[in-house]
């Protein structure tokens, strides 16, 4: 299946690359989130699903947090039955290309997790687009499993957008959710397997880049999520 119709020139990449540049000169001056859950105790594993632009970038992101155990692209916000790339791509099934994050609640927290989603992974004051992407399918979206995910979500995007952390309001929604579908199987981990695509070199290696030179700290440099598809 040709996975290409959110490209459309080599120009298009350039300018979406130099936008996303602009709009995090300086990721780490997001600051932490005040509302958070404390590092648990012992090793576990927890699941956060967010959304914002097309899947393979914020996979290749949170794929190299040091914590996360395994990054899978999928859909979340509609039906079952319609969650499917071809029937997804046309923006009317309510689906927004997402990712699930199986990750250790004991090396990481869920806010931790939000601060590189908001920082690195996607730029949130776009509606319903990221660089050259664009449709419902790629909103901003957070979609909790639990009511300490969504305190800690709408708590920190009320301190950052009170901050004036962005030039503009934060557009990212906040939802329970429904369910994840994930999906076809040459999606999966596609910036790991095709780092040489335009695509990816533009758009989704930079912000590969930006984590480890940001967040250091929270940087892991190899691929979890490929390791345990691989296992």
């Amino acid at each position: 299946m040709n996975s290409w119709p959110r490209i459309a020139t080599v120009s298009s990449l350039l300018l979406s690359c130099a936008l996303f540049a602009g709009a995090k000169d300086n990721p780490a001056s997001i600051p932490a989130p005040a509302q958070n859950a404390a590092l648990a105790p012992a090793r576990g594993e927890q699941t956060a699903v967010v959304s914002g632009g097309c899947f393979w970038g914020i996979q290749a992101v949170f794929a190299h947090v040091k914590g996360v155990i395994r990054v899978t692209s999928g859909y979340a916000g509609g039906s079952a039955k319609t969650a499917n790339y071809e029937t997804v791509s046309t923006g009317q099934t309510g689906h927004a290309e997402s990712v699930e994050i199986l990750y250790d609640p004991s090396q990481i927290t869920y806010g931790q997790l939000l601060r590189v989603f908001f920082s690195v992974a996607h730029d949130p004051t776009e509606l319903n687009r990221q660089g050259p992407d664009e449709g419902t399918q790629y909103r901003s979206m957070i979609s909790y499993t639990s009511d300490e995910q969504k305190k800690i979500a709408e708590a920190y995007i009320t301190q950052l957008d009170k901050a004036k952390v962005f030039p503009h309001k934060i557009v990212t929604q906040v939802v329970p959710l429904k369910g994840f579908y994930p999906a076809e199987d040459y999606h999966q981990d596609y910036a790991a397997r095709h780092p040489d695509s335009p695509y990816i070199y533009f758009n989704d290696a930079p912000k590969v880049a930006h984590l480890k030179t940001e967040f250091p700290d929270l940087y892991a440099t190899t691929d979890a999520s490929a390791m345990a598809r691989n296992r």
